[in-house]
């Protein structure tokens, strides 16, 4: 975060830094294709892994590491890995879409600038079950939380993700040398892209489509009916999410922004002290807006 970045009552962004939140949410994209052949700078991809390693854990337990795989050699390897997963995930597949599955292209690791491996160790927070007495699994989940936080970091730097699930796990700890009780979480192909594109591959080649949030709300109970004000302003606020229907070179997506609240008279700052950002990078200073939904037009 911008050093000199300030929040409003201290305990909220103003609007030009709310608005990059929800860009970076709705803009970010599970990218296969794209990538450009340009080296990731070590200074991005730093700021990156602070990104993730500041995600909640449950126990405040931090239980990720971070495997950073440049060898050409070695990602190969790993590509290997993923056709042989991908030949047996296929019978799996529903009959009639096998022929789309065949298509889809899944991955990226060898065009990609670098791969990185999160994983969760399993035993980081052995001495304090605080959190995991009862769900053993909040580890996994935190780690899954480090993920996220390096994702929407990175679509905020222009960087392109692509998470890799179709790998046999067994398989990648043996390539990567990862100990038993460290479990990898997410593989990830990480790299400059030419677009992010205006929608999901998986959408745009007709796998899957986005599900009303409506119809995923309920009240009190699972499948309890009631809610209908906030439903209703769900379905407001989505119909009013305009997206281009071309590609996006990052910069042309009309992303919902929340309601702003009066400036304050004072406002506090939040400081990120293990970074040292540039003073372009720290001059989100904008203090106002009217607030409507959407409020920014992403250029």
């Amino acid at each position: 975060m911008p050093e000199h970045m300030t929040a409003p009552g201290g305990d909220g962004f103003d609007q030009m830094a709310r608005d990059a939140v929800y860009r970076a949410m709705f803009t970010r994209r599970d990218v296969r294709s794209h990538f450009l052949p340009d080296a990731l700078d070590d200074e991005v991809l730093a700021r990156l892994l602070l990104a993730a390693h500041h995600a909640p854990s449950v126990g405040f337990m931090q239980p990720w590491n971070f495997i950073v795989i440049r060898d050409a050699a070695r990602r190969a390897e790993v590509r290997d890995l993923f056709l042989a997963a991908r030949e047996q995930e296929l019978p799996e597949i529903e009959e009639e879409r096998r022929a789309l599955y065949r298509k889809l292209k899944l991955e990226g690791i060898c065009e990609s600038a670098l791969n990185i491996c999160i994983t969760c160790d399993r035993r980081r927070s052995q001495g304090s079950p605080l959190g995991r007495w009862h769900n053993p699994e909040m580890d996994l989940y935190s780690t899954v939380c480090a993920v996220q936080n390096f994702w929407l970091a990175a679509r905020a730097e222009g960087v392109g993700v692509g998470w890799v699930s179709i790998i046999e796990p067994q398989a990648l700890k043996s390539l990567l040398a990862i100990p038993e009780h460290v479990t990898p979480v997410a593989y990830l192909c990480v790299g400059r892209v030419s677009e992010f594109a205006s929608k999901p591959d998986l959408e745009t080649h007709g796998w899957g489509r986005r599900l009303p949030l409506p119809d995923l709300i309920m009240s009190e109970t699972f499948c309890g009916q009631g809610e209908a004000p906030l439903k209703s302003t769900v379905a407001r606020l989505n119909a009013s999410d305009v997206a281009p229907a071309t590609t996006c070179p990052a910069d042309q997506f009309v992303a919902p922004a929340v309601p702003q609240r009066e400036p304050p008279k004072e406002a506090s700052a939040l400081s990120f002290s293990s970074l040292n950002f540039d003073d372009a990078s720290a001059s989100l200073i904008s203090q106002a807006g009217s607030g409507t939904w959407p409020a920014m037009v992403l250029k």
